[in-house]
């Protein structure tokens, strides 16, 4: 019969611990509502700032230096593209790479050389990734200064991101899971596409979410591989073309021109087109894990 220990009493805690405690948990507070007001405080400002500047003309014109007149369609349709043409190159290659290293991978020191990798490049600048990409991509490939180019160098920068991303969701997923669908005669494949993907959907979801941020802020980089070109023009041929993003057109109207009114006004847009393309990265991701369950079930 196993012993019957008497349950331990807590002495009760000095009035100098009572006031550290409490200090500790002030001080924490005062943490938690400094950002978040620090939060508040940023986007009130761009909006306060950049919401009465925005104009249907400036959103659906072309800037005119005869007429002396600024639109950012051509912009706003460029920042679009780059975001499809990347998420459609990124995400396949990155969820694959965190599938192989997770699920597939045998040789542990190879994965921890390529985990190893990923996290050093999650640190370079993205000024760096700029410089290869303009020397490999718009140079030696023969790209030329174009959307495709900056798309394939915002693959490198961003690449790292979904892979830890995804690998830390499929981590996450019990391995009794995988053990149960084997059991009942499932395959590999079809034990991860119908079991494990579908657990690790938020994983992928916000890691997906994390790469739309850093395309639509990334500006460094997509000043020597994207240009600064305002054309519009539809999407094929706009990713041979050079197109300025939001982020380039908002650096190149405060830095160059004073236009700090605009810069305000394309800031708040990134916002609003930020939150809008999160929303609906979170939607269509609740939408596949339905969907996936009820394949599964």
């Amino acid at each position: 019969m196993p012993e019957h220990y008497a349950p331990v009493k807590m002495e009760p805690l000095s009035g100098r611990r009572k006031v550290f405690n409490r200090s500790l948990h002030v001080l924490l507070y005062l943490c938690a509502a400094f950002t978040c007001i620090l939060l508040v405080g940023i986007i009130g400002y761009i909006f306060y700032r950049g919401l009465p500047n925005i104009t249907w003309k400036l959103l659906s014109t072309k800037p005119s230096y005869l007429s002396d007149s600024i639109g950012i369609l051509p912009n706003l349709m460029s920042t679009l593209y780059l975001v499809v043409f990347t998420l459609l190159i990124v995400l396949p290659l990155g969820v694959g790479a965190a599938i192989y290293l997770t699920e597939y991978a045998k040789n542990r020191r190879l994965v921890a050389v390529i985990e190893f990798a990923t996290e050093t490049l999650t640190g370079i600048p993205s000024i760096l990734f700029g410089l290869v990409g303009m020397l490999f991509f718009c140079q030696f490939c023969s790209l030329g200064t174009s959307l495709r180019a900056g798309a394939f160098t915002l693959v490198m920068m961003i690449l790292p991101t979904i892979v830890r991303t995804t690998q830390e969701s499929l981590k996450a997923v019990p391995q009794s899971y995988r053990e149960g669908a084997l059991g009942l005669g499932s395959g590999k494949w079809h034990m991860i596409r119908t079991v494990v993907l579908p657990c690790s959907t938020d994983g992928i979801v916000t890691g997906c979410i994390l790469a739309v941020g850093r395309i639509v802020g990334e500006s460094a980089a997509l000043l020597f591989t994207a240009g600064l070109a305002h054309s519009l023009s539809g999407f094929f041929q706009a990713l041979s073309t050079p197109g300025a993003t939001l982020t380039v057109a908002l650096y190149v109207y405060v830095t160059e021109r004073g236009e700090t009114d605009v810069g305000f006004a394309i800031a708040a847009i990134l916002m609003i087109l930020t939150l809008l393309i999160n929303l609906a990265a979170g939607l269509i991701g609740r939408w596949l894990g339905k969907a996936s369950h009820g394949r599964s079930a």
